[in-house]
C-alpha cells in the first residue's frame, strides 16, 4: 500500500502542473484583463466589456495603443501599471514566477482588495464550511437510513411514494428552492421566522456561547435546506441499489439459512460490504460541494463565500485569486483522491489497489 500511495503522490505534482498550464493558457485569449478593467474605469466607461462590445469604431480609434480603455492617459502611467501587475515580462516567465512562488506558499496578493489570498479565502472560509459541511452530513443521515428502509421494502407503496418525492426534489433547482424558502419563511410574502441574510447577527459579540450557536443554526437552516435539497436523489438510491445488490448474494441467503435475526443479517453482514462505495466516497463529496460552493445560494442568502469570490474574481480578472484558489483547491482535490482510496482499504481492508495495478 506503501508504494501505491507513494505512485499516487508522485502523479499528483504532473497532474497539476497540467491543470496550471492550461488554465493560465486559456487566459491569455480572454479579453478584458486587470489593467484594461483599471483603465475603463479611469476613462468612466464602468466596465472594460462596454467598451470591447461599443463597436469597431471605437477599436479603430484606439489602434495606437494595446488597451481600448487607455485614451488620454499618459504611456508612462500604462507602463507602470504594467510593471506593477506583472505584464512587463512574457507570459511564460510569469508563469514559472508564480508556480515557483506557488511552491513556497506565496500565493500573492489581491490586485484590487490590498489582502493576500491566503487571508482573502480564509476570510470567506466560514460560509462555504457551514454550507459544504451541514449539507454533506444531512445529506448522508437522512439518505443512507431512507435506502436502507427502501431497499427492505423494496416494491412496496413506501418504496414508490419515496422514489416519488427524492426525484421531484432531485429536479427542483436550488436556487428557485431557495427562493421558496425566503418567500414562506423569511419575511417574503408570509412568514418571518429565518432571517433574510448573513451567517450571524449584528450583535453577535454580545451573545453568550448557547446564544451565538442557538444564532449560527438559526441563519443557516434556509441556505442549508436549498444546497441539500438536490443531493437525497443521488445518494438515497445508491445506497439502495447497493443493499439490493448485497442481499441477493449466497452469503446473505446462507445467514439467514442460520437463523440469524434480520437486524443483525442486515447490519452485521450486509451493511459494511453495501455501504463500502457509499461511504469511501465521503471525502470526495464534502469536498465537491465545499469547494463548489454555490454562486446562486450565496447570492440570495447574501452571504459572502468561496462561490462569490470565485465569480467576482473572474469578472474583475484578479488573477492571484482565481490561480492561487486554483492551485490551492486542485492540489486538495487531488490529495482527496487518495484519501478515498484509503477511505476503501480502511472499511475494507480486503481491498489492494497495489495487486489491481499490477
Amino acid at each position: 500500500m506503501g508504494a501505491y500511495i507513494l505512485r499516487r503522490l508522485l502523479l499528483v505534482i504532473p497532474t497539476l502542473f497540467g491543470i496550471m498550464v492550461i488554465n493560465f493558457a486559456l487566459v491569455q485569449f480572454v479579453p478584458g484583463g486587470p489593467i484594461e478593467q483599471i483603465l475603463a474605469q479611469l476613462e468612466g466607461e464602468g466596465d472594460v466589456f462596454e467598451g470591447i462590445a461599443g463597436g469597431g469604431g471605437e477599436i479603430e480609434a484606439a489602434s495606437d495603443s494595446e488597451y481600448s480603455g487607455a485614451r488620454g492617459l499618459p504611456p508612462d502611467f500604462i507602463e507602470d501599471l504594467e510593471r506593477e501587475f506583472g505584464f512587463d515580462k512574457p507570459p511564460v516567465e510569469r508563469f514559472f514566477n508564480m508556480l515557483w512562488n506557488y511552491m513556497r506558499l506565496d500565493f500573492g496578493e489581491s490586485y484590487f482588495r490590498s489582502i493576500s489570498v491566503i487571508d482573502l479565502v480564509i476570510e470567506k472560509m466560514p460560509v462555504s464550511i457551514s454550507l459544504g459541511l451541514w449539507s454533506t452530513l444531512i445529506a448522508y443521515l437522512v439518505s443512507i437510513p431512507l435506502g436502507i428502509r427502501k431497499a427492505v421494502r423494496d416494491g412496496t407503496s413506501f418504496d414508490t411514494w419515496t422514489s416519488g418525492l427524492i426525484i421531484v426534489a432531485y429536479a427542483i433547482p436550488g436556487f428557485l428552492f431557495a427562493i421558496l424558502l425566503l418567500v414562506l419563511f423569511a419575511g417574503g410574502s408570509y412568514l418571518q421566522i429565518f432571517p433574510l441574510r448573513g451567517l450571524t447577527s449584528d450583535n453577535w459579540d454580545e451573545l453568550t456561547a448557547w446564544g451565538k450557536a442557538i444564532d449560527y443554526f438559526w441563519h443557516i437552516t434556509l441556505p442549508v435546506l436549498a444546497s441539500t435539497i438536490s443531493a437525497f436523489a443521488t445518494l438515497t438510491l445508491l445506497t439502495k441499489n447497493s443493499f439490493l445488490d448485497e442481499i441477493k448474494k449466497q452469503y446473505v441467503m446462507t445467514a439467514r439459512a442460520k437463523g440469524l435475526p434480520e437486524n443483525r443479517v442486515l447490519y452485521g453482514h450486509i451493511f459494511r460490504n453495501a455501504m463500502l462505495i457509499v461511504i469511501a466516497g465521503f471525502p470526495a463529496v464534502f469536498i465537491g460541494v465545499f469547494f463548489s460552493g454555490s454562486l446562486i445560494i450565496e447570492t440570495i442568502f447574501s452571504l459572502d463565500g468561496l462561490g462569490r469570490l470565485g465569480f467576482e474574481a473572474a469578472v474583475a480578472r484578479d488573477y492571484p485569486v482565481i490561480f492561487g484558489t486554483l492551485f490551492v483547491f486542485g492540489l486538495m482535490g487531488l490529495v482527496v483522491g487518495i484519501l478515498s482510496d484509503l477511505m476503501y482499504v480502511f472499511v475494507d481492508p480486503r481491498i489492494d489497489f497495489e495487486k489491481r495495478e499490477g
